[in-house]
């Protein structure tokens, strides 16, 4: 039993700390998320209203679909920029847009999953639905949108966390070049001769 807690919390001991890092800024990008969707919603029509159809479907894509993008994409780029500096402390490694289109990608992808969530939650013939009883839209505590938002975000964040630490932050892990000086591996004098 010991062995399982070292090696989770102790050899594994800066993954939980950049995990909370990341839920750090999860957690105001959530925030960021939902003042960006308060706000589209409205300004905009109504959520439920179509936009245009989805060709050979009998779908449409809805305007909360689009207040949904619109959030995400805000609440991506702050995510980005915090992550970036602070959580897994990147900015000197890569450029900024080599870096942020990975970050984009991933998020697109969460988006995607997130879209197809969001529909189930929101669409009334959904088996996913959520019950229009109790979030029936009167109160902000009681819009369904707000809370299909909540819900997605809860589902796609782990999945971000994954791919963002292995694709998009990889840099950090990699060994900077120091100017001037050898590169260290085969063949190099800091490797030949030596004896561990």
């Amino acid at each position: 039993m010991s062995r399982i807690r070292d090696y989770l919390f102790v050899r594994h001991r800066h993954n939980w700390v950049l995990l909370l890092r990341f839920g750090m800024v999860g957690a105001s990008g959530v925030l960021v998320n939902m003042v960006v969707l308060v706000l589209v919603k409205r300004l905009g029509p109504d959520p439920d209203g179509a936009v245009l159809p989805i060709p050979f479907t009998d779908f449409n894509v809805r305007w909360y679909h689009l207040y949904s993008t619109v959030a995400f994409l805000a609440a991506n780029l702050w995510n980005f920029q915090l992550n970036r500096s602070w959580t897994f402390h990147s900015a000197g490694h890569q450029r900024w847009w080599r870096e942020y289109w990975p970050f984009l990608v991933v998020g697109f992808v969460g988006q995607a999953i997130g879209l197809v969530l969001l529909t189930l939650l929101m669409h009334p013939g959904s088996f996913l639905a959520l019950p229009t009883s109790v979030l029936d839209d009167s109160t902000g505590l009681r819009t369904r949108l707000y809370w299909a938002q909540l819900i997605v975000i809860a589902v796609v964040t782990p999945l971000s966390f994954i791919l963002n630490k292995v694709w998009t932050f990889a840099a950090v892990r990699a060994p900077r070049p120091t100017p001037g000086a050898p590169e260290v591996g085969a063949g190099s004098p800091t490797t030949l001769g030596r004896r561990d």
